[in-house]
């Protein structure tokens, strides 16, 4: 793990900036013609395209108002974060681009067998945090680097490319007891050629954590069937895409299970060069798969919850699907909190059931919300 001394610079706004290069009358003409170009028609299927010009990509409109909408967003507070032990302390990276039509997609990966928590699952870049000092952003920055090979620090990017933090959305709670920060960034391409960031930032892999990176179209986390682009297919039938449904916790608690099959025919999946111990296992598993026709892979659980909620903020649109109301688990941390279940983590500590929960913090105050 690396160490908080190697942490990007992303407190101050500057060290996120690129130089402006001065432009004579040549490299405005080619500019110019390299957007209109890139706002094509022909790459747009929505119609009109909006330019982002801090950025110079082409995105649709549905895409800058939804990055217009998670630059606004503001998490609600959640005071018990700086009381948490370094051990309860974990975020996750939600990293998105726009695609050559101009729509958003999300970086997801598929951890390596190797690791301890969540092995073979489809999931955000993310982990635990090393230090009591390292914000939400720089524990997902540190994981994302140490997952896919993202840089930490922007300056170590490509020329072309820079990443915006946008928002981070409330606190989830891990099946480990974790509190998990979603960190919303966007990484921009300000290439003149009309490179795109998929085509100027493809992310290398440790091979000690992620088997395979992937991406998943962004709006579609909020869908009930694939959305199909113009002149693309997916494996099987769109309604392979969701499948959903309602788990009881004891007292009645009802959770929202969300299973999407995000289609990876039509995309380079990234897989590692050096494979050792569980990650080779997985890697050929995947492989093995995928040659016997698997041309989807799963996203569920707690990174399907995130991805959910975040496309809800982004497009301000309710899902098609039945969907748990409130984002994140912060009332639950904090009945957690109040029951002493949130210190550091201890060996062999079992996970309460919520019907304990909530007897426990009956025992504090009767009126204690258990979640």
């Amino acid at each position: 793990m690396s160490t908080l001394d190697q942490q990007p610079n992303i407190a101050v706004d500057e060290s996120t900036q690129t130089e402006t290069p001065l432009l004579d009358t040549d490299d405005v003409t080619e500019l110019i013609e390299n957007i209109k170009s890139a706002s094509n028609p022909e790459f747009l299927p929505y119609g009109s395209s909006v330019f982002d010009h801090s950025a110079m990509a082409p995105a649709s409109p549905a895409a800058a108002a939804a990055l217009a909408r998670l630059r606004a967003y503001v998490p609600p507070p959640f005071p018990i974060w700086n009381s948490l032990p370094v051990s309860r302390r974990a975020a996750v990276l939600l990293l998105l681009f726009a695609d050559r039509r101009g729509d958003l997609r999300v970086v997801v990966t598929m951890r390596a067998a190797s690791l301890r928590n969540y092995s073979g699952h489809a999931a955000l870049p993310g982990g635990k945090a090393d230090t009591l000092e390292e914000t939400p952003f720089q524990i997902a920055r540190r994981e994302a680097f140490e997952e896919i090979g993202l840089p930490m620090d922007d300056s170590k990017l490509p020329k072309s490319i820079r990443i915006e933090h946008l928002c981070q959305l409330p606190f989830n709670l891990a099946k480990t007891e974790l509190a998990v920060s979603p960190c919303v960034a966007y990484l921009h391409s300000d290439s003149a050629n009309g490179e795109t960031a998929e085509e100027a930032m493809i992310p290398t892999l440790d091979a000690k954590e992620v088997a395979a990176v992937f991406s998943a179209p962004f709006h579609n986390f909020l869908k009930i069937q694939d959305e199909v682009p113009e002149g693309e297919t997916v494996p099987g039938s769109k309604s392979d895409w969701y499948e959903g449904s309602w788990v009881d916790w004891h007292d009645g608690y009802r959770w929202r299970v969300h299973n999407f099959y995000v289609p990876v025919n039509n995309q380079k999946v990234t897989k590692p060069k050096v494979r050792e111990g569980g990650l080779k296992a997985l890697a050929e598993q995947l492989e093995e798969d995928e040659e016997a026709g698997m041309e989807r892979y799963k996203v569920w659980g707690m990174t399907a919850r995130i991805l959910v909620d975040v496309a809800r903020v982004a497009y301000g649109e309710d899902p098609e699907f039945e969907h748990n109301e409130h984002y994140g688990d912060e009332k639950l941390m904090e009945t957690l909190f109040k029951i002493g279940r949130m210190g550091e983590k201890k060996a062999g500590t079992r996970t309460l059931t919520r019907e304990e929960i909530a007897k426990e913090a009956a025992k504090i105050d009767p009126l204690l919300p258990p979640f």
